[in-house]
């Protein structure tokens, strides 16, 4: 017998399937006869593998207005008011709230894992202190990967090596460097080949703020393309945001994305935050804020989509969805054909999961019963109405319900042309 058994569910054009779930697993798809525990009726809607959050910050979620709002939108400003923010207000409490809320939020949503950053420059550590006891919390439902980010720079600040080292100890899956913040290009390449060299003694995720800034100068991207290669540690490098090549004249740009998909590095994109953060400093016509999405996905690279900022001093709003997110880059990436769409929910699924290192992603026999139900014909569709998952699933468990928006209608008839309320 079944522990759960998932009726009537869509998961691929071949029409509709049961799924069969016995501690946690998927045992079986397809028609499933024999009875379960409990049974859910599927209705027909489309199973989806849960989404993939490969970019978040819990320790700024939730903390927008406070000391003040970030009135130019920029990263600079962001920065000087997180600073303050953690120097008056930061307490472990106080992360574990707001971490929890947007954890709540995400995976009621469908966000089953998730790659944190924590911001490392202070030197308590009471981020990432609170983190790593949240990650524990939740652990029943939800994969938490915390990276150790060095916000004020790991070469620049006096204690970056230091901090970046006794973050390692307390237990993070990963580590980072922030090379376009360091003082000169010469202590961000330093930045980075301490980074790798760490992530290499203590086995560890790299995953590079890259490039964040609307300077084409700003040429990172190459240095962790080489490292990566130099190390082997390819598939566990990822880059986020990379937004310098939407400046790139077209022969660079074309030697690069040849670099990264011989590289085997993973790039992570946050349209909502860098379209709304880049291009500040441009004048008419100004960027789009984002990297060149659609070229690196054509030329085989792994490509993800992330939420990124969640009402922080970086960025004002965010929902905790990531169909916002893959919503705002298919208008940005210009990437609204046939096929686009199907490419941008994986982004949002199967090549995040690769960003993580995830086993066994997917609805598949023998996988872990991670996955969503959701109303929807298509990725075209999900895309169009971001709609949110009826049934979130997590290790056999249904641990999110959200009944379908439905809304009242005071039907009008039409009378010689004229509306008329009917009684």
């Amino acid at each position: 017998m079944y522990d759960l058994v998932v009726k009537n569910v869509k998961i691929d054009k071949k029409g509709t399937v049961d799924i069969g779930i016995k501690e946690g697993v998927i045992k079986r798809i397809g028609k499933v006869n024999e009875p379960g525990s409990r049974e859910i009726e599927g209705m027909n809607l489309l199973a989806l593998p849960p989404y993939v959050e490969s970019h978040l910050h819990l320790d700024t979620a939730l903390t927008n207005g406070r000391p003040y709002r970030n009135q130019s939108g920029e990263l600079f400003e962001g920065i000087q008011v997180w600073n303050q923010y953690r120097e008056q207000y930061l307490t472990h409490e106080d992360v574990i709230k707001r971490a929890l809320e947007v954890i709540e939020i995400m995976s009621s949503q469908g966000v089953l894992y998730m790659r944190s950053m924590v911001d490392i420059s202070d030197p308590s550590f009471t981020a990432l202190k609170a983190l790593l006891e949240v990650k524990e919390k939740v652990a029943s439902f939800i994969d938490l990967q915390l990276i150790a980010f060095p916000q004020n720079g790991l070469v620049s600040s006096t204690e970056g090596e230091q901090q970046l080292k006794r973050a390692i100890e307390l237990g993070v899956d990963g580590i980072s460097a922030v090379p376009h913040l360091e003082a000169t290009r010469e202590k961000g390449f330093k930045s980075l080949e301490l980074c790798f060299q760490l992530a290499l003694q203590y086995d560890q995720f790299v995953h590079i703020f890259c490039d964040e800034i609307d300077d084409s100068q700003s040429r990172f991207l190459e240095v962790v393309t080489s490292l990566a290669m130099e190390s082997s540690l390819n598939e566990r490098v990822s880059v986020s945001h990379v937004n310098a090549m939407a400046y790139y004249e077209e022969a660079y740009v074309r030697k690069i994305i040849g670099q990264i998909k011989a590289s085997n590095i993973n790039v992570v994109t946050a349209p909502l935050i860098n379209c709304a953060m880049q291009g500040r400093f441009d004048s008419w016509p100004k960027g789009r804020g984002i990297t060149r999405v659609k070229e690196l996905h054509e030329s085989g690279v792994n490509v993800a989509v992330a939420h990124d900022d969640f009402l922080s001093p970086f960025y004002p709003l965010g929902t905790g969805s990531l169909l916002a997110a893959g919503h705002m880059l298919v208008h940005l990436a210009h990437m609204t054909g046939a096929e686009d769409f199907d490419a941008v929910i994986k982004m949002l699924t199967s090549n995040a999961a690769k960003v993580l290192g995830v086993n066994q992603y997917g609805i598949a026999e023998g996988n872990e019963a991670n996955f969503i139900l959701i109303r929807a014909k298509n990725a075209q569709d999900l895309i169009r109405r971001q709609p949110v998952a009826e049934f979130v699933f997590s290790k056999g468990r249904i641990i999110a319900e959200t009944p379908p928006q439905k809304t009242k209608w005071s039907a009008m008839d039409l009378v010689d042309g004229m509306p008329v309320q009917n009684k």
